[in-house]
């Protein structure tokens, strides 16, 4: 994935600024999906404008842009939404961690584990709260989809929180009847 395909995802869903987009990076996108600064968002909207993927369709106060979507970056976006799953470069630190744990001492290891199922368990709680906000209020716009990113990210720290305990386990065998 890259910056541009996020972007052009959020002017597909509605017409924004700049600023705006990067306002979006700030809340659960950023959280959850794809981290950009306003430092990457700018340049990035120019050159998607220059290979006409995007155009300025309202220019406002303090040379404020309005971006929209053109038809060639709704047929960029599709092409790699319809994409097959699993083309992109893996860059996950988290998984990277996993892979080195074994690097540590057991006792440490279950420390870092038990680190990661207080995480999630703090993602499960945060995104359940959320999750119940927006069956409360209906969304529109860019938040409409929200949920079922809402739901992914719910499931996906339930499956880490209940592997990270299969985990601990699995040290905790290894180390012998008196670890703990």
């Amino acid at each position: 994935m890259s910056l541009s395909h996020a972007l052009l995802g959020l002017l597909a869903i509605e017409p924004a600024s700049g600023y705006e987009l990067s306002k979006e990076f700030e809340r659960d996108l950023g959280r959850y999906a794809w981290q950009a600064g306003h430092t990457s968002v700018y340049p990035e909207l120019i050159r998607m404008a220059e290979q006409g993927l995007v155009e300025v369709t309202h220019e406002g106060a303090r040379r404020s842009r309005t971006y929209a979507v053109t038809d060639k970056g709704r047929e960029e976006l599709r092409e790699w939404l319809l994409a097959p799953w699993g083309q992109g470069v893996v860059r996950n630190e988290q998984v990277l961690r996993l892979f080195l744990l074994e690097a540590l001492e057991p006792d440490e290891t279950v420390t870092a584990l038990r680190g990661l199922v207080e995480h999630a368990e703090g993602r499960i709680s945060e995104l359940r709260r959320l999750r119940e906000e927006q069956d409360a209020e209906p969304r529109q716009g860019r938040d409409t989809l929200g949920q079922l990113a809402a739901e992914y990210g719910l499931r996906q720290y339930q499956a880490t929180h209940d592997w990270a305990l299969w985990a601990i386990e699995h040290v905790n065998k290894r180390q012998g009847p008196d670890s703990a």
